[in-house]
């Protein structure tokens, strides 16, 4: 099969289209033909090894998982011999967890991992794209946040592929949900629910007076110590980015009022995120959710691919199209 390879960490050109040995399920485990897969900060992190403690997954010196991506949709083409609760030819969204290797052909997972059915009437791009955020700003917000109705939310980078499924899933969770993005997204952020609109190149949100429930960074790009100052009592910092100093303030913040959460979501077990894929299809074939999806990228694009994640600019999804 073909699949997307690295073997050293550096720039995107590291990544190689190259032919390997395609995997037979496992007893439990299901085979599935990808045909769409995410691109995210997670798979540039992990090329580039930096920042260093990335490495602590990766592999220290040089990658011990030659093939990136995690989240994908695709077909199911074999099943190992125990399998009883997935047949050929389902249509599947799943992730494959810090295993990796979604982007190539095929790619396995156990029927009690982090797979479910597609959301009916969705194509494999877009089934791949929910995936990737709202796998991400689910537990985040539902389990780490609290977020319920009444409470005011604030997303910091409510463009971007975590951010879009935030501000969705906030409103589901009976939120009031302040939206900050660049210029050109404030029609995105309006049209998928946000009540409020921050453009931050005209305003900075601290400076408001308002105070919010939650502030969920789903970027990286601020930080517990300029949020506190607009966090009610007993708000909440969340953040996706891993960085020593938010390490340090999570500790900090620990056991008092205001307080700095960071997860590591993708460590979550694999009926985990099954349930939360299930809720996530159900939603979207309740038209509650709708995949925002940047640009679509071919296996030969996967350099390309890979530097829009990078721009920091990417509205949605950067999404590769594996199989035609």
């Amino acid at each position: 099969m073909h699949a997307i390879t690295y073997r050293a960490y550096g720039t995107p050109d590291v990544l190689e289209l190259q032919e390997v040995e395609t995997p037979t399920p496992a007893a439990h485990e299901v085979r599935v033909k990808v045909y769409a897969a995410a691109v995210t900060t997670a798979d540039t992190t992990f090329r580039r090894g930096d920042p260093w403690f990335s490495r602590l997954a990766t592999g220290l010196r040089r990658p011990k998982r030659p093939i990136l991506g995690t989240e994908f949709a695709g077909v199911i083409d074999a099943v190992g011999a125990a399998v009883t609760k997935f047949a050929v030819g389902d249509r599947v969204f799943a992730a494959s967890g810090v295993e990796l290797g979604a982007h190539a052909e095929h790619v396995c997972v156990a029927e009690d991992g982090a797979i479910a059915l597609m959301p009916a009437g969705l194509g494999f791009d877009e089934a791949a794209a929910l995936a990737e955020g709202c796998l991400t700003a689910l537990p985040f917000l539902r389990d780490h946040g609290r977020v319920g109705p009444g409470q005011s939310v604030l997303i910091y980078g409510a463009s971007g592929a975590v951010g879009s499924a935030a501000v969705q899933l906030a409103k589901h969770l009976g939120a009031t949900v302040t939206a900050v993005c660049s210029g050109r997204n404030v029609a995105l952020a309006r049209r998928l629910g946000a009540d409020r609109v921050i453009d931050y190149t005209q305003t900075d949100f601290t400076q408001e007076g308002r105070r919010y429930d939650v502030i969920f960074d789903a970027v990286g790009k601020s930080s517990f110590a300029r949020c506190a100052p607009v966090l009610k009592d007993s708000g909440v910092y969340l953040t996706t980015v891993p960085t020593l100093a938010t390490l340090w303030q999570m500790l900090w913040t620990r056991r008092r009022a205001k307080r700095a959460i960071l997860a590591f979501t993708g460590l979550r077990s694999g009926p985990e995120k099954a349930r939360d894929l299930g809720l996530v299809a159900a939603l979207a074939q309740a038209g509650a959710l709708q995949p925002v999806i940047d640009d679509r990228f071919s296996l030969s694009q996967i350099g390309d691919a890979h530097r829009r994640v990078e721009s920091g600019r990417k509205r949605g999804s950067a999404i590769l199209c594996v199989a035609a």
